[in-house]
């Protein structure tokens, strides 16, 4: 270990110190603390560099506060299926955002930054700029790396251009997520996950809520069962769906948010949130320096190598790359690419061959998601057949365990089975409590299980994962 050294002074009209370590790392959120932590652990000196929370949008904004916004709903409504349970009518909206509160550090990284001191890492504030190869400037200090610059940088909410926008003070995932008063009424543009989560949490914590949505149905990227059970689950707590519809216009009069739909209709809130997608976030981190285009993702091989820049010193992964935006994704390329640095700094021959520990291969093949909206969508691999030897098979999860998880459960799962292999390559599970069961598939996904010896994973009667025992003899096992 080279440990950090420092270059010394360059004095001028401003101050700059030159610092030497193995590995920089732009982006302190998980990706980027997991990248850092492998290569600490492959012996190697790393900065860190975060110009807002250690921790990242997922502690602050995102995976953490919207899943404590979304469990108490989900819980109350899962007591309601069960009679005997003594429940309330509603939720109080105080305690939540209290809980809330407290997974988000109340919005204090101090642990996060003690964190990453202990694992050895070296931290810096401020906002890192690419200035040259293997050299990243945080304010006055130029942080020099003999190895390899890792890019961890996320992702930002993408704004469609929509006239008067800007000016209607909109929110994005961040206020949906770390709002701490129950707004009368709420407007949701865009049908994704983020927009079926927060429209269902804030539903449910008293908000009248409007979504709008482009296409015939929410979350376009499922199968369409998933879609529509999602769809119904928001009907049922009170969600007004606009279906088919373009927001032309948005407007704020007098504290109230007006948006004007293609076909003439105006949806007024007291709120609206803009739930449109995600870009990488890559503004102001010196691409041009790169020949590179600042806002465009950064397309990496398996080993997270940036294929554009020749030297083979650029990494990236997460959410900047644009493969797997999902947090747990982020933090597996992550791991790879610390451990391809470590490996190739000293001297190995490393080379990302599939299924290896320097390969992402998962990125192609077996990413899980799950949408925690009441009922869960769960899925990884194909949401269906793609090619001509692949099969679907779809039932009902109506077994013994599902129906003592909740009366009246309703619930569907489908999974794509590879006929010339024999092996399943994708899953999509709905239902309450599914995310649950969806680990089940990706393993049998990653590991290639034959669905002959898949057939002999007896499941636990009684519970909803037999449902797996009736897929299998859909097949004709």
């Amino acid at each position: 270990m080279r440990g950090v050294a420092l270059r010394g002074s360059v004095v001028c009209a401003h101050c700059v110190t030159q610092e030497t370590f193995d590995v920089v790392v732009i982006g302190g959120g998980p990706v980027g603390e997991n990248a850092a932590a492998r290569a600490v652990r492959g012996g190697l000196s790393v900065a860190l560099v975060e110009h807002e929370r250690y921790g990242g949008e997922c502690s602050y904004w995102a995976c953490m506060p919207s899943k404590a916004l979304l469990r108490p709903g989900n819980a109350l409504a899962a007591a309601r299926r069960v009679p005997g349970v003594p429940v309330g009518d509603r939720l109080d909206p105080g305690p939540v955002f209290q809980r809330r509160d407290a997974f988000a550090e109340h919005w204090d990284d101090g642990g996060q930054e003690r964190w990453v001191r202990e694992t050895g890492i070296h931290p810096v504030r401020g906002h890192g700029r690419i200035t040259g190869e293997g050299e990243v400037t945080v304010g006055d200090r130029v942080l020099r790396a003999e190895h390899a610059v890792v890019v961890c940088t996320g992702s930002v909410a993408r704004l469609p251009e929509l006239p008067g926008l800007a000016d209607a003070r909109p929110w994005t995932s961040r206020e949906a997520t770390a709002a701490s008063t129950v707004p009368g009424r709420l407007a949701v543009l865009g049908g994704g996950v983020v927009g079926v989560e927060m429209a269902q949490a804030w539903a449910r914590l008293g908000a009248r809520v409007e979504l709008i949505i482009r296409g015939d149905r929410p979350l376009p990227a499922f199968p369409e069962f998933a879609g529509d059970a999602v769809a119904d689950g928001l009907r049922a707590d009170g969600v007004t769906l606009h279906l088919g519809a373009d927001a032309a216009d948005v407007s704020r009069v007098d504290g109230e948010v007006r948006v004007g739909l293609a076909d003439g209709r105006r949806v007024a809130a007291d709120e609206l949130l803009v739930a449109t997608g995600r870009r990488p976030a890559t503004d102001e981190l010196g691409m041009e320096t790169l020949g590179l285009v600042s806002g465009d993702r950064l397309d990496v091989d398996d080993s997270g190598l940036v294929r554009a820049v020749p030297g083979g010193w650029l990494y990236a992964a997460g959410d900047v790359t644009g493969r797997a935006p999902l947090t747990h994704q982020g933090k597996y390329a992550a791991r790879v690419v610390g451990d391809v640095i470590a490996a190739r700094a000293s001297g190995a021959d490393v080379r990302p061959r599939p299924w290896t520990a320097y390969a992402a291969t998962a990125d192609h093949h077996a990413v899980p998601q799950v949408v925690f909206t009441d009922p869960e969508v769960a899925a990884v691999g194909v949401t269906g057949a793609r090619r001509p030897e692949h099969r679907e098979v779809e039932i009902d999860l109506a077994v013994a365990g599902s129906a003592l998880q909740a009366d009246g459960y309703t619930g569907r799962v489908r999974i794509v089975v590879d006929g010339e292999r024999d092996v399943l390559v994708g899953a999509t599970l709905v239902g309450q409590d599914v995310a649950e069961m969806v680990h089940a598939a990706t393993v049998a996904i990653v590991g290639e299980v034959p669905l002959q010896r898949l057939w002999h994973a007896v499941p636990v009667f009684p519970s909803m994962n037999e449902v797996w025992l009736r897929l299998l003899e859909e097949l004709g096992l």
